[in-house]
Parts: C-alpha cells; sequence; structure tokens
C-alpha cells in the first residue's frame, strides 16, 4: 500500500540518520498533549470543535508531583526560565482531561521528558486525531512524523541541514523554508518542497528550536531541534 510504503521509506531515512523510533498512546492527557509544550489552557486549538476529547476514561494520570508544578509554574509566571509565563492561574482538572493526540509531539515530549540528557535523536511515526472537515486533503484522522534532536551544538543551521538531508532522501530537490509561529519553537519554520506534477511549492510541515518554556521545567538546558 503506497501508505505502508511511505511508512517504511520514512523509518528507513530516519535510522541512517541516527534515530531512535518512539511510540506514545494514542489517547493522552491535556498534560502531554498541550501543558508540557508551553500551550496555554485557554488556546483555541483546545477547543471542543478543535480537538476530539474522551469520556472514558474521565481524567488521566499525571506524572510526578515536581514536574506538574514546574509545568503550572511556567504557565503562571514563567518559572526559572526567564519568561512571564501567561498570566493565569494554571488548572490541573484541565490538563488531567484526556483527548485523542493532536499531533506526534505528544511522543517526542514524552521522550524528552524522560531523558533529557545529550546527546539523543528519536522520532515517531503515526496517527493523530482532529476535528477536520473532510475533503480531498482533510481527514479527522491522519499520520504525522515528529522528530527532535537534543544536542549542546545543535542551532537553526543544522536543524534547516536535518530536513534537507530528510527530504532529499524522501526524493525532493527542491526546499523553502519560511519564517512561520509556533506556541512550543522560537525560531519557527515552514518547509515546503516543489512538486514537479503540481507545478507548485506545497506545505510538507514545521520545524523549530524548542523554547526555554518547554525544556527547562523537562530538566534539559540543552538545544532541543524539533
Amino acid at each position: 500500500h503506497p501508505l505502508v510504503s511511505i511508512f517504511a521509506q520514512t523509518r528507513r531515512v530516519f535510522s541512517e540518520l541516527g534515530f531512535s523510533e518512539i511510540s506514545s498512546p494514542y489517547v493522552e492527557s491535556s498534560f502531554w498533549d498541550f501543558d508540557a509544550l508551553f500551550q496555554p489552557q485557554d488556546h483555541p486549538a483546545r477547543e471542543m470543535q478543535d480537538t476530539f476529547y474522551v469520556a472514558r476514561p474521565a481524567t488521566c494520570a499525571l506524572p510526578e508531583a515536581t514536574l506538574v508544578q514546574r509545568i503550572a509554574q511556567t504557565h503562571e509566571n514563567g518559572g526559572d526560565t526567564g519568561s512571564l509565563g501567561w498570566r493565569y492561574q494554571w488548572s490541573r482538572h484541565v490538563a488531567e482531561r484526556p483527548v485523542l493526540r493532536t499531533h506526534a509531539t505528544a511522543a517526542t515530549i514524552r521522550a524528552l521528558a524522560s531523558d533529557p540528557r545529550p546527546p539523543r535523536k528519536v522520532f515517531c511515526i503515526g496517527p493523530v486525531f482532529r476535528r477536520e472537515t473532510v475533503d480531498y486533503k482533510h481527514l479527522p484522522m491522519f499520520h504525522q512524523v515528529d522528530g527532535i534532536i537534543i544536542d549542546e551544538h545543535a542551532n537553526l543551521a543544522s536543524l534547516l541541514g536535518t530536513l534537507q538531508a530528510f527530504y532529499r532522501q524522501m526524493g525532493f530537490e527542491r526546499f523553502q523554508f519560511r519564517p512561520a509561529f509556533f506556541p512550543y519553537t522560537e525560531p519557527s519554520v515552514e518547509i515546503f518542497v516543489w512538486a514537479e506534477r503540481k507545478g507548485d511549492w506545497v506545505e510538507m510541515g514545521g520545524a523549530g528550536i524548542f523554547r526555554p518554556e518547554v525544556t527547562r521545567p523537562l530538566g534539559c538546558t540543552t538545544p532541543v531541534l524539533a
């Protein structure tokens, strides 16, 4: 099947680039899907019209109390990250709500929390779920690839070089990196590749360097490319 072939090719390319594959639950806590990525609890992406919430179980278990407290403080006042935070009262109840994971970054942020020591490169490939209106290029379930590089010498140039190496191995020769905004990376870029059959640039994904508000509460003090 074409989709299975793409999965196999993606795994081969990431393995050749020195990455290890990881996985995470499809039913995920809002804590790992949103809060650990410094996404505020009133962010529009958390609304019912964008996210599938799960009725059973009613709540998800959160990790150890010290980590939860660091995440809460980062949201409220920045904690020890040098940030001002989002300036609101963080709610444990909201973080415990189970969702169908909205992105594969839920897997890589779990991996970063479990072992933030450099050097490390991991990736995840699997289904994610969003309340999309079905059309010729949107489904409520689709597959996503996500990876991180934890390295003391990592920078934007090495991120762009890694992305170029990946997409070249996937069969593309022309790339564009355009400035973008994501809540949990800074700087951030969107990757476009030239599609010969379409005769146009096609957006393939987003990338960036995790913000300190994401990495420091997890015990990571080195750059993390996402």
